[in-house]
């Protein structure tokens, strides 16, 4: 029984009865608390949304939706945090990740939780709505210096990434048989391509054009390989984090978070999470999340081969770099990114499993060892390479190798939130998305030279 220092004297004539923890009322005790609910109050909503998803009854996705994801995001969460040193090497995103896409495989999923989470996920918004939120609030949240001496170092990892993955993935597929042109043009140029939208689609249509065939002929290939990829860096990711969290191999091994390698110098470092915004200051934030991204929109019609979110990265970064906003306001964007990825992260991970990634063709591409084989290789090539030149230009070595090198990997967008999100370094996505958009137009570009002459 804790007393304040007035009382001190007369408790200590009194008998001490034990405490009473308000958990304890729910019967929460044992089990703690799974999505911010008391175990029993977690099971009484998860079987209301079960009941809805077996009657049918799951009408509006954006709230069924919600409920839905949420609720398994927390309990997938709440697994992955029970073993104690697995859990560093970020099995609760890996778990948020994979298993929803295994149970819609197994047909375990009623079709019902399928439709309303990947409407929720994808037509309802939620995927763009969640990335928007990391942009504007890491960029306006970012030291402005940083902005101005990340942004030039960033440009040669992303080239030599790129290009080193692509020519050296297809000289492995040479000496391995599986051949030069195939190796290079199936596997490494999807992997890097940014992702399903901006890399494979127009990569299956370019490769039609010139051998023949149907897109559809190449895409399923493609997709494997993006995939396949995906799963790599999420686990390469984790294994980041997990290793940062017990030595350092090397001086600018890892940056704990902060991209450059400046030691004193604080105007350089990433601030650390904090939670002080009132509900004013959130409800600013989400307002200059959206119109910055409906700014984007705007200049992504006008200007058709850049996507919405780089413009609302740019966006974001001049208003930064020029001081266009107060400092409260941009606090408030940085305190609405804080709750975005505080509350809903496991939520989206769940919508983007079960919306993107495809279990079948994950076991598909796995039946082939040589295909295995290169695209790991041209991940590890990729991390490696950018981890290796970033660290040349004073970058640490992990936050280098994740982004650009596992960023340019990984699937795009939904990638991106996984992979930062194993790595704990969800604050670097405005360098993970301008690796996927940047990096996957330089690799269409590539290919499309590549393609005539291979």
């Amino acid at each position: 029984m804790v007393t304040s220092d007035s009382n001190r004297t007369q408790s200590q004539s009194t008998t001490v009865q034990p405490p009473h923890p308000p958990a304890d009322t729910h019967g929460s005790s044992r089990i703690g608390t799974i999505a911010g609910l008391p175990g029993p109050l977690f099971l009484t909503a998860l079987a209301i949304v079960l009941a809805g998803a077996l009657t049918d009854n799951l009408a509006v996705p954006m709230v069924a939706g919600f409920a839905t994801a949420m609720l398994l995001g927390g309990l997938l969460m709440w697994l992955g945090n029970l073993l104690p040193v697995i859990r560093d090497f970020g099995l609760p995103t890996i778990l948020c990740t994979f298993v929803p896409a295994v149970l819609v495989f197994l047909q375990v999923l009623p079709q019902s939780v399928i439709d309303v989470v990947t409407t929720f996920t994808t037509e309802a918004g939620f995927l763009d709505f969640f990335v928007v939120s990391l942009i504007t609030g890491s960029v306006l949240g970012m030291p402005r210096q940083l902005l101005l001496k990340a942004g030039p170092r960033f440009v040669l990892p992303l080239l030599g990434c790129i290009s080193l993955a692509l020519f050296s993935t297809g000289a492995l597929g040479a000496l391995i048989g599986f051949g030069f042109r195939e190796a290079l043009l199936y596997i490494a140029a999807p992997t890097m391509g940014g992702g399903i939208g901006i890399g494979a689609i127009p990569m299956s249509e370019m490769y039609a054009e010139q051998f023949g065939g149907t897109p559809g002929n190449y895409l399923a290939g493609l997709m494997s390989a993006v995939v396949l990829a995906n799963i790599f860096c999420i686990l390469i990711a984790g294994l980041y984090n997990g290793l940062g969290k017990r030595r350092q191999l090397f001086a600018g091994f890892n940056g704990h978070g902060q991209l450059l390698r400046f030691t004193g110098d604080k105007d350089l470092e990433v601030p650390q999470k904090h939670s002080t915004g009132d509900f004013a200051a959130l409800a600013q934030g989400l307002i200059i999340a959206c119109v910055l991204f409906v700014a984007g929109n705007l200049l992504g019609d006008l200007v058709p081969g850049i996507h919405e979110f780089a413009w609302t990265i740019i966006l974001a970064a001049l208003i930064k770099i020029f001081r266009l906003l107060p400092t409260r306001l941009e606090e408030a964007a940085s305190s609405w990114n804080d709750l975005a990825t505080t509350a809903w992260l496991p939520t989206l991970l769940v919508g983007v499993s079960i919306s993107y990634i495809k279990i079948g063709e994950v076991l598909t591409a796995l039946r082939d060892p040589l295909f295995l084989l290169l695209t790991a290789s041209a991940v590890l090539i990729s991390g490696v390479v950018a981890g290796l030149l970033g660290w040349l230009l004073k970058m640490n070595f992990v936050e280098a190798s994740i982004t650009p090198g596992l960023a340019m990997a990984d699937t795009g967008g939904s990638g991106d939130v996984s992979v930062l999100s194993a790595a704990d370094r969800l604050h670097l996505m405005p360098f993970a998305q301008l690796s996927t958009r940047l990096g996957g137009v330089v690799t269409l570009l590539l290919a499309s030279l590549l393609v005539p002459i291979l």
